[in-house]
């Protein structure tokens, strides 16, 4: 059903009202997820739009769109995309700022840690001296990230396991919000063997020391960018300091859509929202801002790849990953990050006039205010 956005609006505000755990019957549930269509339905014919207006818009085999030269696209989103899967390591479960698009924010003094010694792949803990064991037992991976939380709260740590890969010949690529980067753990990470370094420029708001950190880094480092979830902050952050950043002679610009958990959706309370697939739940303006953002490195001609890396790329990475898994046709992990919906996030961007529906209709009989909905 093509519900009307008012109609929509009444039952989420009803929807809203409820106990948490009380669940809403099937008859209802046809009506949020009818709301939910008729949303992003909206949202992606605005995103078409836009998309419209980029000239030298591209995909990587349909999984993923981007601007600029494909030898500059980072290779360890083509080994999210195309490769085998990208295995995440973890060690290091402390951060030194707090950022509020954080999936982790609120928490970050209460993370678990992996253990002494330890390194977590695929959900196991190793020792530096199983590297050799694991590979010589599994299938090598096309590439590896190291995550959780900043790696360079201990980057020293890291050296030791970066020249196993290395030897192995993995891809390997790091994040880091690069306020603690200096020339020397730069230079012994690419002497290390990192092929890729990812800082999240929008951590500092686009910190000048972080910015050097950029340009000192891709003097040891082959492949250098920048990662950062596009939110209004950013955005404006960049394009103020914009000619500096690109002087730092960086490859690429991943412009990851926001999405949001119960840990940070409190922090953007009150913006419009949307659910992708009735998964990731996402503030509409983060993957628009991100179109606007590579029109204009198209138009400038930049000398880097700005890459979208939208719910629509995490969708098709999950698809990537469980089909070299082995997995069943259709077989994702791909979903709601929420316990339950949160139904009254939704209600701003109900309430805001100037969002409209593509095509509306009436409630179907069974289904309008009076009717008896189970």
């Amino acid at each position: 059903m093509k519900i009307s956005k008012k109609d929509a609006l009444m039952w989420f505000e009803f929807f809203s009202a409820l106990p948490e755990d009380e669940e809403i019957m099937p008859h209802q549930q046809e009506i949020a997820f009818a709301a939910f269509a008729q949303i992003e339905a909206a949202v992606c014919a605005r995103r078409e739009r836009l998309k419209s207006e980029i000239a030298g818009l591209k995909t990587l085999k349909g999984r993923t769109s981007f601007v600029g030269s494909e030898k500059k696209f980072p290779r360890g989103c083509c080994s999210c995309l195309l490769g085998n899967g990208l295995s995440a390591i973890r060690k290091t479960n402390k951060c030194n700022i707090n950022c509020k698009f954080c999936y982790n924010y609120g928490e970050l003094d209460c993370q678990p840690p992996i253990g002494e010694g330890l390194w977590e792949i695929g959900g196991t803990k190793f020792y530096q001296d199983d590297i050799d064991l694991l590979l010589s037992i599994q299938g090598k991976p096309s590439g590896i990230s190291y995550v959780y939380l900043e790696p360079f709260m201990e980057i020293e740590k890291y050296y030791g396991i970066i020249e196993k890969f290395k030897k192995a010949g993995v891809h390997q690529h790091m994040y880091t919000n690069g306020t603690l980067a200096t020339e020397e753990n730069l230079r012994a990470l690419g002497e290390a063997g990192l092929n890729e370094l990812r800082f999240n420029l929008g951590a500092s708001n686009c910190a000048d020391k972080v910015i050097e950190a950029i340009a000192i880094a891709k003097k040891y480092i082959p492949y250098v960018g920048i990662e950062t979830p596009m939110t209004p902050e950013f955005f404006e952050a960049f394009f103020k300091k914009k000619d500096r950043i690109l002087a730092t002679g960086l490859d690429f610009i991943n412009c990851a859509e926001l999405h949001l958990n119960p840990n940070n959706i409190g922090n953007y309370e009150g913006e419009n929202l949307y659910m992708a697939r009735r998964g990731y739940i996402s503030p509409i303006w983060s993957r628009e801002l991100t179109l606007k953002f590579m029109k204009i490195a198209d138009d400038e001609q930049w000398d880097i790849v700005v890459h979208d890396c939208s719910n629509d790329t995490k969708f098709a990475r999950d698809l990537n990953l469980r089909a070299h898994e082995g997995g069943w046709f259709g077989a994702s992990n791909y979903g709601c990050e929420f316990p339950a919906i949160p139904y009254e996030a939704f209600l701003p961007v109900l309430r805001d006039e100037t969002f409209t529906f593509e095509e509306e209709e009436e409630l179907p009989a069974g289904y309008r205010p009076g009717d008896i909905v189970l």
